[in-house]
């Protein structure tokens, strides 16, 4: 499974049909994974809506990532779960689901990323990096921190107000993976947006063999 990439992760949206043909539209991009999340859906909604985004990801290879819940990811076979400080315990997870792909959100805190890589976690998210309207946050992480990660032998995560124009910054840091909602999905054409994120992990890999 692809950890150094764009991880999309699905936006807002109440209409279940346009979420899926705004995903659907961006997948040819190939992200290396992309994360389905919705707090304010209900629990049938949620598995319907899972399922269905599933259908798409494997259609074209991409695995997906459920928020929040690692008990849905392994009733729809998902590739993993992304568990966030009140999701639940992850050795929990980890024990019951030994084949999830499993991260966890890690925020401005490395002793707790360090606590979570010691308990099974696959890779670590750390944020916010920019000033973001996804979701309401007080913390904010730095790029020093992704490369104070890097002892912990974990793919880095970074999230939270991720551009294109500020991402270099990040992948220079050492972020393996670059989380991003808005960027993406509220672009003019969220497909060239996602292959411009694409086009940036290809450049920081060739100038890495260049240099």
């Amino acid at each position: 499974m692809p950890m150094r990439g764009l991880y999309l992760i699905t936006p807002d949206d109440d209409d279940r049909d346009r979420l899926l043909e705004r995903v659907a539209a961006v997948l040819p991009a190939r992200p290396a994974l992309l994360q389905y999340r919705n707090k304010r859906a209900s629990g049938e909604r949620r598995r319907d809506e899972a399922r269905a985004i599933k259908a798409l990801c494997d259609a074209v290879g991409v695995p997906l990532v459920v928020n929040d819940d690692w008990r849905l990811a392994l009733e729809i076979g998902a590739a993993g779960a992304h568990l966030g400080e009140d999701d639940g315990d992850l050795s929990e997870a980890r024990r019951a689901a030994p084949g999830l792909l499993l991260g966890v959100s890690c925020y401005d805190d490395l002793s707790r990323a360090r606590a979570m890589a010691e308990a099974g976690a696959d890779y670590l998210a750390f944020g916010a990096f920019f000033p973001t309207r996804t979701k309401a946050t007080t913390r904010r992480a730095t790029p020093a921190l992704l490369r104070e990660a890097a002892a912990l032998g974990r793919p880095r995560v970074a999230i939270g107000g991720i551009r294109a124009d500020n991402a270099p910054t990040l992948l220079a840091a050492g972020a393996d993976l670059l989380a991003v909602v808005g960027a993406v999905f509220d672009a003019p054409d969220p497909l060239a947006e996602a292959r411009r994120f694409t086009a940036l992990f290809e450049a920081t890999a060739a100038h890495a063999e260049a240099g």
